[in-house]
């Protein structure tokens, strides 16, 4: 079993030392490169590039520079996603975004989990545990996901947070450890004026 087959299947893996998994992030962080160089509006060729990053992309995606990525390959994102400045993805395992997901500054999505024991972590093992994101999910800025770990539809995560578990849908979530502060009800519709003409 190669090292990137060991990725996927769950198993540790050599990420720092394996040739085909440092050619794969070479490229992938080249294209992120290239991306980060591109003037902010020119979002054809932005669009262009990140559809050589992700490994799947929906209709109306907008991403902010800069941006990073590990593999990409491993990254898919659905119908009007947006991230802003300085997303990271740490994507050795499979990272999925829904529709409608929107990302503020500074977040970070991270499957990467390095080994415990001292020796293995020394000889470049580590563990990718794959990260999905749901339908109509607000990620608030500052915040860090985890590996291993589901955001149901309709949440929002609240700016800082550091999300280790399974959030459910329809919630507010929010600290260091993330969690459920309560559900998202119709009375929420109300919480920001809204102009009436």
């Amino acid at each position: 079993m190669t090292e990137k087959e060991k990725a996927q299947a769950g198993y540790l893996y050599n990420a720092n030392y394996d040739e085909e998994i440092l050619k794969d992030i070479h490229a992938c962080n080249d294209l992120c490169y290239d991306f980060n160089q591109i003037r902010p509006s020119d979002r054809e060729s932005q669009k262009k590039l990140l559809e050589k990053i992700f490994g799947s992309m929906g209709d109306h995606v907008c991403v902010n520079a800069p941006f990073w990525c590990d593999y990409g390959y491993n990254t898919t994102v659905g119908d009007y996603f947006f991230a802003n400045h300085n997303c990271q993805i740490l994507d050795g395992g499979k990272v999925t975004f829904g529709d409608h997901v929107f990302i503020a500054p500074n977040c970070t999505f991270t499957t990467a989990e390095h080994a415990l024991d001292a020796q293995q972590r020394n000889a470049g093992l580590e563990v990718a545990l794959p990260i999905s994101i749901g339908n109509n999910v607000w990620i608030g800025a500052g915040v860090i996901v985890l590996g291993g770990v589901t955001i149901g539809d309709n949440s929002v995560i609240g700016a800082g947070s550091v999300v280790t578990k399974d959030i459910p849908s329809g919630v507010i979530a929010v600290g260091v450890p993330c969690r459920v502060q309560r559900k998202i009800t119709e009375e929420d519709k109300k919480r920001y004026p809204i102009l009436e003409e």
